[in-house]
């Protein structure tokens, strides 16, 4: 039982009955050590199989857990997720807890449920906004939020709310009556009423507990409130509690997962045993020497127990790092290499290609399809078969057919024309995950569309020529594989490793993504790269495109998160190439910085405010709800949207910096000649103290 394990393996095995924290880092072996830390106490009698109680995250990781146990000769140990043990527990007692009645029927699906609340709320929502919304709601009830302290919760969490605070109070208000109504509830009902069966019916409480005694819970940094309430329920205050988790891997706070539960567990559970796993038997070193670098940047309350990977294996190949102009040239070079590394005998099943964002599959299915290498998509649905590209696809053809008599109107414009058919704006990405998600699809079309036919070639020629591509390259994407290359998120990829990996798009707006704004949120995204770069066990490529489209201006910079010294030489940020003579090139640039701490600004919207992501904003929030209405309002005298006048970024940006000049507030970034000219003086009234009302018209006439 202990002659295959290290020293802390053993070490987590042996310990004493109690509170123990296992920090695990990536490929340091943590499911051999609780399996075998289980088996441990069951072989030698200290514990009966049918007392413990095994909790994870997937029925995946359950089914693994079970299956380890069994090849270690033991039977009988439940090895669920919170759910399944919930249920099979709600259901068991059900009669005494629901007055002799059965459990109600479960809600397999919220999503239906919800946009019936919404309408009667009188709120429009397409199935993108109530995937949002459903989402919205689960977080709510994951953090034990109610109804009517959802808007105060979520301004406090910074959530990216799909609708404004009050509404989604509202509807989520109307979906637990709903709920109610046809006797049904959902998951998170679940968890609930299991703890209510057990915190208010004190013989479902003792029945349980004599049950069970002794619990591990895996993937600890990723327990939300309700599941950590539930966990206390079933421990009734007892500590024979071993949690496994690595904070440094905590990526979907998003959801409501909350990582301070893993790293208070020494404070909230006195005596005690920690124990920290760090070598790491899945990558090579030179992988994990990457990782480390990644991670060790890190801050947050999550930094406060971070691991430092010690690879194990024999050396391998130096992590790659790459920069490309374009991305449709990142994408070429990534499907090239896969070809060369299936040629050389490494299976397609053993190779990701991982991105921040589903929109950026498309890109990479072309490419994989154009030199005949076979993938599959994880987690989603490839990019042809998503309902708003197949939606976007019928406008097209149908414009297409329109077309041919528009001599006057560019290509791109006639395929802008066709996609503001879905609601959808250039210049509007909304908030919320999955209408993000469908507006980044949309708008890869628009791409798409410039790169294949050109801005400026004709409707009338260039958008049957465009539909004729689009059809074409769904076929070949459609090609049904079985073993292929992964393509994938980074969350998707969580949990997971394969031989060869490319992390692609690590360009700044893409990773860390434009919404992450918050110091966690960006920390976050930090993490989120960390996973990409431990799921590879030799193989690791790490590239970024200077522009998104051939002929782009080649602005980007790469990922604040790759170390300095892994970045390529002759890069932008980076030092010159030896090739290039001092004397031959023009004067460098020198990179905006933060007015707070003093780092180089690459995000456009941290120039705009001259301050990055991580420092506080100290803009006057008076000033800038002034601000809003005086763009409100001339925006609907002219006509205009309202961010075609300014965007909350520029906004934002004057209520920060309160310019008292015209020199200063032409300092701004988004505030150029013509708008200056045109808005320059209302802009210093307001600031000034003026009446937002009273400049509409004077704006206007200037």
């Amino acid at each position: 039982m202990l002659a295959g394990l290290d020293d802390e393996q053993r070490a987590a095995v042996l310990a004493p009955r109690g509170p123990v924290c296992i920090l695990a880092g990536a490929g340091t072996g943590k499911t051999r050590a609780i399996t075998h830390r289980i088996a441990h106490g069951v072989l030698t009698q200290a514990t009966a199989p049918n007392h413990v109680l095994a909790v994870t995250f997937t029925a995946r990781a359950a089914g693994e857990m079970r299956g380890r146990l069994r090849a270690l000769g033991v039977a009988g140990v439940q090895a669920r997720t919170f759910h399944a043990a919930a249920l099979r527990q709600l259901r068991y007692f059900a009669p005494r807890v629901f007055d002799g009645r059965a459990m109600p029927d479960l809600l397999e699906t919220k999503a239906r449920v919800v946009g019936q609340a919404a309408s009667h709320q009188r709120v429009k929502l397409d199935r993108t906004g109530v995937r949002d919304l459903t989402s919205e709601i689960e977080w709510a009830k994951s953090a034990m939020v109610e109804p009517d302290g959802y808007a105060v919760a979520a301004t406090d969490a910074a959530r990216e709310t799909p609708l404004p605070p009050d509404q989604v109070a509202a509807v989520y208000a109307g979906y637990e009556q709903l709920k109610r109504r046809m006797g049904v509830i959902d998951f998170e009902d679940l968890l609930r009423a299991t703890i209510w069966a057990i915190e208010d019916h004190r013989d479902v409480a003792e029945q349980i507990r004599a049950q069970y005694r002794h619990f591990v819970v895996d993937e600890y940094q990723d327990v939300n409130p309700l599941q950590q309430r539930l966990l206390e329920a079933w421990c009734g205050g007892r500590d024979d509690l071993t949690v496994v988790g690595d904070a440094s891997q905590t990526i979907y706070s998003f959801t409501g997962a909350d990582a301070s539960y893993l790293i208070d567990f020494p404070r909230r559970h006195r005596g005690a045993v920690v124990i920290r796993l760090e070598r790491d038997y899945r990558s090579t070193p030179q992988v994990v020497g990457l990782a480390n670098e990644v991670i060790a940047a890190g801050r947050g309350v999550e930094a406060a127990v971070r691991l430092q990977l010690i690879g194990q294996r024999a050396p391998g190949p130096k992590p790659r790092v790459s920069h490309y102009p374009d991305e449709p040239a990142e994408a070429g070079a990534v499907a090239a290499r896969c070809r060369e590394l299936l040629r050389s005998g490494v299976s397609a099943a053993e190779i990701a290609v991982l991105f921040r964002t589903n929109a950026q599959s498309e890109t990479y299915e072309q490419a994989l399809a154009d030199v005949g290498v076979p993938y599959v998509v994880r987690g989603g649905e490839r990019f042809f078969e998503r309902p708003e590209v197949r939606e976007a696809m019928l406008l097209l053809r149908g414009a297409a057919r329109a077309a041919q008599s528009d001599e006057a109107s560019s290509t791109v414009d006639a395929v802008t024309g066709a996609l503001s058919g879905l609601d959808w704006r250039a210049d509007s990405p909304p908030s919320g995950g999955a209408a993000r998600e469908r507006w980044e699809s949309i708008a890869a079309l628009l791409r798409l569309a410039e790169e294949t036919v050109g801005a400026g070639t004709p409707a009338a020629e260039g958008l049957p020529r465009f539909v004729d591509e689009l059809a074409a390259r769904a076929a070949a994407q459609h090609v049904p594989t079985v073993d292929g290359v992964t393509l994938g998120s980074l969350h998707a990829a969580k949990g997971l490793e394969w031989d060869a990996v490319f992390l692609v798009g690590l360009a700044e707006g893409t990773l860390p993504i434009t919404y992450a704004k918050t110091p966690a949120q960006l920390e976050e995204e930090r993490r989120l790269l960390y996973v990409g770069v431990t799921r590879a066990r030799e193989h690791l490529w790490l590239s970024w495109a200077a522009a998104r489209s051939p002929g782009g201006r080649g602005s980007r910079r790469p990922c604040r998160f790759l170390p300095a010294g892994a970045l390529p030489a002759g890069v932008p940020g980076t030092s010159v190439a030896p090739s290039v003579k001092p004397s031959s090139r023009p004067a460098a640039r020198s990179l905006p910085t933060c007015r707070i701490c003093g780092v180089a600004l690459f995000d456009p919207r941290h120039r705009k405010l001259r301050r990055c992501g991580e420092c506080p904003a100290n803009y006057d929030e008076e000033l800038y709800e002034r601000l809003q209405a005086w763009r409100g309002a001339l925006a609907r005298e002219q006509k205009l949207p309202p961010y075609v006048v300014f965007t909350d970024a520029t906004l934002t940006a004057v209520a920060e910096l309160q310019p008292s000049s015209e020199a200063q507030l032409a300092e701004i970034a988004g505030v150029g000649p013509r708008k200056l000219t045109l808005y320059g003086a209302a802009l210093l009234a307001i600031v000034g103290g003026a009446d937002p009302a009273s400049l509409v018209t004077i704006s206007d006439a200037d």
